[in-house]
């Protein structure tokens, strides 16, 4: 079990899979949740969305696979991916406090295995993995 600031989940669960064409999509990452609170992730640590929109747009560029449980070769391929920020949010005429600030992927995945991992509930949600300077926030 996580612990979370002022009591906020950070669940960012696999929003929809399509059996047929084996795509898989959801929330990479939440900077803010939709009621402006400020999610923390497994180690305790809140990601700023610029820092997160620059890691998906490297992300993009560089990599565009996700390997399984961050193991071994190639799994999934990114099909799409959006990072949500207000700037982008109001420029498409949604509504503040209707989605989170955060990174939005789909991946297609070609292994049955994996897909049925996910389908059983085994696999529950994407997991970004990298490298960044931890900076101590006076919060």
């Amino acid at each position: 079990m996580s612990v979370y600031k002022d009591e906020v989940p950070f669940e960012v669960d696999i929003s929809k899979m399509n059996d047929e064409q084996h795509l898989v999509f959801g929330w990479a990452n939440v900077s803010i949740n939709a009621d402006g609170s400020t999610p923390l992730d497994w180690q305790g640590d809140i990601t700023a969305p610029e820092v997160l929109e620059k890691a998906a747009y490297q992300y993009v560029l560089k990599y565009r696979t996700t390997g399984e449980m961050h193991q071994g070769e190639a799994v999934g391929y990114l099909v799409e991916s959006c990072m949500f920020t207000k700037q982008k949010m109001q420029a498409m005429g949604i509504p503040e406090g209707i989605l989170p600030e955060g990174w939005w992927v789909g991946f297609y995945i070609p292994d049955d295995d994996v897909v049925d991992k996910i389908k059983s509930g085994q696999y529950k949600m994407f997991s970004i993995q990298g490298k960044a300077k931890r900076i101590k926030l006076d919060m």
